[in-house]
């Protein structure tokens, strides 16, 4: 079975009732790694990669592990990092990666459940209005929102709304989850418990992704 055939039978409901996948040749990752990434390079040099466009969007497969335990991401091409306000870390992501939008045989990770990771579609989310919407969780305590929405994007977003954000400028790393059942966290400084959250030992971009990545090449 192919990698596409096993992302198909793992993910059905990606394809939409009358879609079908134009698929292009498997081949070896040759995109080469990214500086002050180590463990998320480590996993890209061991995988294979296969086109794929799905109803007019190009998309590409990345797989890896043994023929009877493979696993992997699809995810959307490298995307033009000029005029995006993210951290160089981000940027250096994107020329080799668009960002993911599903997974197949993940382990337990901080990208579990999400519809976007790292993807230019998540940066595009307003975060001064989800804070405005939820402003009652700080008022109902007596608060204020503890942090300037516009120095934040969205770096991951959850099929239940919750969101994980990223600091524009040091990627600084925030947990948005007003319906979340996470142990590792911590309320940030002046948020009430199901708000604003930091994630113990995960402070910022660049070690969720190598956390996320350690997982998911050593399951």
């Amino acid at each position: 079975m192919s990698d596409c055939e096993q992302f198909h039978h793992e993910v059905s409901w990606f394809l939409r009732p009358g879609e079908s996948a134009a698929v292009g040749e498997a081949q070896p990752w040759t995109r080469g790694s990214i500086d002050g990434l180590p463990e998320l390079s480590a996993l890209l040099d061991s995988t294979t990669l296969t086109p794929v466009s799905i109803g007019g969007s190009a998309y590409e497969l990345l797989a890896w592990g043994s023929p009877d335990d493979r696993r992997g991401w699809l995810y959307h091409p490298p995307h033009d990092v000029d005029g995006d306000s993210v951290p160089q870390i981000h940027k250096s992501f994107w020329k080799l990666c668009g960002g993911i939008v599903e997974r197949f045989h993940e382990p337990a990770t901080w990208w579990n459940n999400q519809n976007e990771v790292l993807t230019v579609d998540a940066t595009r989310v307003r975060i001064a209005d989800v804070l405005t919407d939820y402003a009652w969780l700080w008022e109902d305590d007596g608060l204020e929102v503890s942090i300037n929405p516009d120095e934040y994007y969205a770096v991951a977003v959850e099929v239940n709304g919750n969101l994980t954000l990223a600091h524009r400028d040091d990627g600084r790393l925030l947990l948005f989850a007003p319906d979340h059942a996470f142990t590792d966290v911590t309320p940030l400084a002046g948020s009430p418990p199901y708000s604003l959250l930091t994630i113990d030992d995960v402070p910022d971009l660049t070690t969720w992704i190598e956390v996320c990545a350690a997982a998911w090449r050593h399951r």
